[in-house]
Formats: structure tokens, C-alpha cells, sequence
């Protein structure tokens, strides 16, 4: 994580590697342009630079500033006026992205409003960031940006912007680490262990069931899943309870820390991409942190469920019946749709906290990503709870659609020797595995977040770069801070 701080120097006189500045395009043909740097904009016309949002064009600073270099960004607008706040997390985050290496990257956004700047803040936050735990010096890995200077004539604004910023690149940096870890060094235990860890200067109490408990409280999902593996799973509960809150949320993580699919096994094409088939338990315990960090007046208890699923010889088979924690019975048909079978254990667990609103986060179906494509998560559940979602998805700028429960796949769902069958027909996945986990939140306010698709990239776009993107992070947390009291 970079450090971030303020100053009120001038984009002439601030000392740094590399100076960011936003780049607008020009209207009726005429030159693009950097706002509050005509100097700089005289120099560039030359070059004709596209201001295309993220477009980034890197250039000696010579005598137009005391920076090493420049960095000129486009935000695809020729007005900072028809910019979004969006457009300005991802236009400098692609920015601060492609800085590693750099020491120090001064930005500045002249002429923005104070909320257009924090949004550049937190994209270039949240930009600023790479994963070089598992390279070796000859590989010569470059590392982040190490400080962020941000330049504005409002200091205390700024301030409150840069400390908002850290907390929320923190929590999304917490997410990212965790499911770009390998599945060999991530496993059940050891995802307990970090979570410990990651708490153990917060107000977060944690409990951790092995797999002799989880057998004892009749946890028949996470044991079932997990049964093929020489990693045992684990449940880990975390509890941020701060005092005088009025509202409480449970929230529930999908942790498969490695999905072979089981005896139902995947095929080998992007089976390594399953390494993040954990992103939701990652997901949720960043934002506990994240909250817990910002102080936010909301209780919150939280559970990941953890397992890694694989084809060893005691692997569950398909057409086993486990009993799931409610005492329902459930026909496993396909080993593969394992993530519906541990997510509906810790579903019954956190329902029974009686909070005003269970959210649980998964990396569930392909079926999703099928349907949004792989930038777009889908949010299923009950009405006021899905709107809570869309809500604070569209102020984080991460993008959800809301996806219905259709009647009729319930009947699909009954099980022909136990009370349900853990898949559907084919058409409506996503929704099948929605309804599925319908049956073990009872008459709660709830959201499901099918993050299959953005969870993990194979292209860089804006402050997300190749592997875990953290998204949703910011929506969860969203979510929680809009009930603070």
C-alpha cells in the first residue's frame, strides 16, 4: 500500500518522480488539453496524445514542473464537468498502475470538485498495487508506487479523501493478497490463520471450527465438500460489535481455497484460475477489517466457509446425501456445484444472529458470468435488499445487475430421495444456484452476490490489473456504512 498524503504546493512546484495531470480531449478538433497547465498543454500539441479514459502518456517534465516526469491521463471527456467519479477511479488508476517502480507520484486534478478529487485519490489507491510475494530477484519484479502526494487547495478536504482512500485500497489490497496467493500455500487452515492475523489489532473477536467440530454441529455441506482433501475445511466466524450500534449484518464468504470440481472434475483449460474460488470469503473479511477500520456503527458478524474440493478417495461422490446444517438433506448431483453446499451451512448460521440483513459473496456460477460477461456481478435476493446493493454499487462505481428468482426453477430443485437435489436444469444457472440457497436464509432480508465474472481478470483495466481485482469489496463495505449509525 502506498502512503498517501496532501500537500497545497503547486503542480509547478511539487517535488516528485512523476506528477499525474488529467488530459481532456479538445472540442470541435482542436487540441487536448490539461486543465490549470496551459504551459504543459502548448507542449503536448505536438504530439496529439489520445485522451481516451486511461490512456496514459508519460513525458519529460523539462522546465514545466519540478517533477521528474509527467504523466498525462485521459478521462474521456472534454470537460471535467461530464466526468464521472468513475471514470476518474479508473482513468487514475490506470495511471498509478503503470507507475511501478516509481518512488513518488504526485496527482493533481485542477479545476475538480473536492468529490472528483477523492474519487482520483482512491483510484490511484487503488491502482497503486502489486503482488511480487512469489518473484525471485532475477526476475527484477518492480514494486508499487511507493508514496502518493495528492495536490489540493482544500487541505483538510483532501486529508479527509486521502484517509477514506487508505482504508479502502487497504481492504481491497487485503482481498487482492489473498486469492492471488497460491493454492498450496492458501489452504482452509492457513486462510483461518491470516484471518486471525489480519484482526489482531481490531475489535474483532474470532472463533475457528476444525473439522472434528463441523462434523459435531452437523455442518454436512462444508464436510462434504472438503472431505476429498488431505486440507480439512474450517468455518471461521469474526465478530465486530461496536458499541451503540443499531443495526447488525451478517455477512457470508464462499472460501473453496482450490475447486478441481471434485469427482465432477473440471477440465484442465483455466483450472488454475480456481485459485480464486475463495474470492468471497476473501471478499467479506476484507470489508470486516475495512469497517472495523473506518469505525463504522454497524455489527457485524461475519463467516467464511472453507474448504478446498478435490477428487482424493474420499472425495464425495455424485449422488450422495449429506445432511446440511438445518437438518435438510441434499442429493448431491454434481461435485462441481460445490460453492451453494458450504455457503448454505454458514447461510443457517448467520441467519440465526437475527441481523437486519445477510449479504454473502460468491464466486458461484459460470452462469453468471454467461449472462453479465466478465466486468458485471449479479445481485439476487430480496427486493429491499437488492436495491441496497444496486445503491451502493453505483456510489462504489462497481458494476451489479440485479437478476430475479423465478418460481417455477423451485420445482426443479426437489430432490428425488432427499429433501433437495444441489443442481437445476442447465438454463437459468445462476438463478438456480440463487434459489438454492433461498431455502436456508428463511423470511431474512437478504442479497446474494454472484461475483464470478469481475472477481478475477486476464486484462488490466483502469486501477485493476491482471488476477484478483478485489471488486465488491467497496459495494460490501458501501452497504455496511449506509446503515452506520
Amino acid at each position: 500500500m502506498p502512503m498517501i498524503s496532501v500537500s497545497t504546493a503547486s503542480v509547478h512546484d511539487v517535488e516528485a518522480d512523476v506528477l499525474i495531470l488529467p488530459l481532456l480531449s479538445g472540442k470541435d478538433d482542436s487540441p487536448a488539453t490539461v486543465p490549470g497547465a496551459p504551459e504543459v498543454t502548448e507542449a503536448i500539441a505536438a504530439l496529439e496524445p489520445s485522451s481516451a479514459r486511461g490512456d496514459v502518456h508519460r513525458i519529460p517534465s523539462f522546465s514545466l514542473a519540478a517533477a521528474g516526469s509527467l504523466l498525462l491521463v485521459g478521462v474521456g471527456a472534454s470537460s471535467l464537468d461530464e466526468v464521472s467519479a468513475e471514470d476518474l477511479r479508473l482513468a487514475y488508476g490506470a495511471a498509478s498502475r503503470v507507475l511501478t517502480g516509481v518512488g513518488t507520484a504526485a496527482l493533481a486534478l485542477p479545476g475538480g470538485s473536492a468529490e472528483q478529487l477523492a474519487a482520483a485519490i482512491e483510484g490511484a489507491a487503488l491502482g497503486a498495487y502489486a503482488f511480487n510475494a512469489h518473484k525471485s530477484e532475477s526476475s527484477k519484479a518492480k514494486p508499487a508506487v511507493q508514496s502518493l502526494v495528492v495536490l489540493a487547495e482544500d487541505e483538510s478536504a483532501a486529508t479527509t479523501a486521502a484517509e477514506r482512500a487508505d482504508v479502502l485500497a487497504g481492504a481491497v489490497g487485503i482481498a487482492r493478497d489473498l486469492v492471488n496467493t497460491p493454492p498450496n500455500l492458501l489452504y482452509p487452515a492457513e486462510f483461518a490463520r491470516r484471518a486471525q492475523e489480519l484482526v489482531e489489532d481490531l475489535p474483532i473477536t474470532v472463533t475457528v471450527l476444525d473439522e472434528k467440530e463441523l462434523a459435531e454441529g452437523g455442518y454436512g455441506g462444508i464436510i462434504g465438500v472438503g472431505q476429498g482433501s488431505s486440507r480439512p475445511p474450517r468455518l471461521v466466524r469474526l465478530e465486530y460489535a461496536p458499541e451503540g450500534a443499531a443495526q447488525s449484518v451478517a455477512l457470508v464468504g464462499k472460501g473453496i481455497t482450490f475447486d478441481t470440481g471434485g469427482i465432477s472434475i473440471k477440465p484442465a483449460a483455466g483450472m488454475d484460475e480456481m485459485t480464486s474460488d475463495m474470492t468471497g470469503a476473501a471478499t467479506v473479511l476484507a470489508a470486516t477489517v475495512g469497517a472495523a477500520r473506518l469505525g463504522l456503527g454497524v455489527r457485524i458478524t461475519t463467516f467464511l466457509a472453507l474448504a478446498e474440493n478435490m477428487p482424493g478417495g474420499g472425495a464425495q461422490r455424485p449422488g450422495d446425501v449429506v445432511t446440511m446444517r438445518n437438518g435438510m438433506t441434499v442429493e448431491v448431483l454434481n461435485t462441481d456445484a460445490e460453492g451453494r453446499m458450504v455457503m448454505a451451512d454458514a447461510l443457517v448460521d448467520a441467519v440465526a444472529t437475527e441481523p437486519d440483513l445477510v449479504m454473502d459473496v460468491a464466486t458461484l456460477t459460470g452462469a453468471a458470468m454467461v449472462a453479465l460477461g466478465k466486468r458485471t456481478a449479479a445481485v439476487m435476493g430480496t427486493e429491499a435488499a437488492r436495491e441496497a446493493v444496486m445503491e451502493a454499487s453505483a456510489q462504489a462505481g462497481e458494476p451489479f445487475w440485479p437478476l430475479p428468482f423465478p418460481a417455477e426453477l423451485r420445482a426443479d430443485l426437489t430432490g428425488r430421495v432427499a429433501d433437495l437435489r444441489n443442481i437445476g436444469e442447465r438454463w437459468g444457472g445462476a438463478l438456480s444456484a440463487g434459489v438454492f440457497l433461498k431455502e436456508f436464509v428463511g423470511e431474512a432480508e437478504w442479497a446474494h452476490l454472484d461475483i464470478a465474472g469481475p472477481a478475477f481478470s486476464t486484462a488490466p483495466l483502469g486501477y485493476m490489473g491482471k488476477g484478483a481485482t478485489g471488486m465488491s469489496v467497496r459495494t460490501v463495505l458501501q452497504v455496511i456504512e449506509d446503515r452506520a449509525s
